[in-house]
């Protein structure tokens, strides 16, 4: 049994979560204090990727990563890489399939925070950056690590986006879903299901996880 689809999987999901996890907790940030208006418009651009499917991500971030595409002739001439059809061009893509959940997770998160504790550092004469990263973000740790948990287990069991940018290449582009896809089209249900069981069981791991998080937090609370 090939085990590369794992590695790749985890990979790609590892890399990807991390990079949404600053990109969600700065996009968090900049709108938390934003009028109400402007905060509802923000929601709607940031979560956009969230509810529409993801085939159709994956058919943009195509067009845009393509070598005759602005941004992807650019990092042809830089690297002197191609971006589609690699397996770092499904980082791009399951990054921006996750990032809605970090977003509003890590808003929500920041949103529930005592804003006292803001003032206090304030009138200390602390500066702004230091009371968010040595305030802010432990204090809304619990819930930041939520949304780490949730955008690694979507970002797992991506398909759609990442099968558009990166699709199936054994050995180099192969993830667990794409690879299940491309054993059931083969007829190679045992080998199949046997992926299924895997992700299934890493999945059922991560929410074991998140809801002992979310007990813990209860009890904290309590």
């Amino acid at each position: 049994m090939d085990w590369f689809p794992l590695y790749n999987s985890i990979r790609i999901s590892v890399i990807s979560t991390a990079a949404t996890f600053f990109l969600g907790i700065l996009a968090a940030k900049a709108v938390w204090r934003l009028p109400v208006w402007l905060k509802g418009l923000f929601d709607c651009v940031f979560t956009l990727p969230l509810v529409i499917p993801p085939t159709v991500v994956g058919f943009f971030m195509l067009k845009a990563m393509s070598p005759n595409s602005p941004f992807g002739a650019f990092w042809s001439g830089a690297f002197g890489l191609r971006l589609v059809m690699t397996w770092y061009a499904a980082v791009f893509a399951v990054s921006v399939i996750i990032f809605p959940l970090m977003y509003r997770t890590a808003r929500g998160a920041f949103e529930a925070l005592d804003y006292d504790l803001v003032n206090a550092g304030r009138t200390l004469g602390i500066s702004e950056r230091y009371i968010f990263w040595r305030i802010v973000v432990p204090c809304a740790k619990k819930g930041l690590i939520a949304g780490v948990i949730l955008s690694f287990a979507r970002a797992l069991g991506e398909y759609g986006a990442t099968n558009m940018v990166s699709g199936y290449t054994p050995g180099r582009t192969a993830a667990i879903s794409t690879t299940v896809y491309q054993l059931w089209r083969e007829g190679n249900e045992t080998l199949a299901y046997k992926w299924v069981l895997i992700n299934i069981a890493i999945s059922l791991i991560i929410l074991v996880i998140l809801n002992i998080m979310e007990k813990r937090r209860e009890r904290g609370r309590a």
